[in-house]
């Protein structure tokens, strides 16, 4: 079974020695690295990551030290291991121990992704809630306008008189759509 190492540090200040020295020995057959590169950074937007993806066949093995060198977000080391599956490709934390061709590993990895679901709806009920709280005291959501009421009837006057829409957006430097939906929503 052919292991794929990968490992990541942050700032180019910071060293990959423990990461290479632990993947090296459980005989990871190739290790691909990123220096410099932030777990923001989607994993396919790394230049280590992909290579190591492009060495991955079915029934091979991707190995890191720890889970947060796949990415910052649950969500996202999620994704990132789940797509493992569609390749047909096992997953290993040595830190944590999860070893997704073990059915202890398995099950672990079913039971992190049902608490990200909890998580992802948690967060979605109590935005919710705070919204409603907010409409019930009377707060307007969603996004300033960016035009003012006395503006609106100024523009509408002022394209009576033949000025362009293109023209008059420049003038109060928003995009002409902005001003149209403005001007069809009667200043409101």
């Amino acid at each position: 079974m052919t292991k794929i190492g990968y490992a990541r540090v942050s700032t180019d200040e910071q060293t990959l020695s423990l990461q290479l020295d632990a993947l090296e020995a459980v005989g990871c057959h190739s290790v691909f690295t990123d220096r410099g590169v932030s777990g923001g950074v989607p994993p396919r937007d790394r230049a280590g990551f992909v290579a190591a993806l492009d060495h991955l066949e079915p029934g091979a093995t991707f190995v890191v030290w720890k889970m947060d060198r796949l990415g910052r977000s649950l969500g996202g080391i999620i994704d990132t291991i789940d797509g493992f599956k569609a390749l047909d490709v096992e997953f290993v934390s040595l830190t944590e121990s999860i070893d997704t061709s073990l059915a202890t590993g398995r099950a672990f990895w079913q039971i992190i992704g049902v608490m990200a679901e909890l998580e992802c709806n948690l967060i979605s009920e109590r935005t919710a809630a705070g919204m409603a709280a907010a409409r019930r005291r009377g707060k307007k959501l969603g996004r300033l306008k960016v035009l003012n009421a006395e503006q609106i009837a100024e523009a509408r006057k002022k394209m009576e008189r033949g000025v362009t829409l293109a023209c008059l957006a420049r003038s109060y430097r928003v995009n002409a759509r902005t001003l149209s939906r403005a001007l069809q929503a009667g200043g409101q």
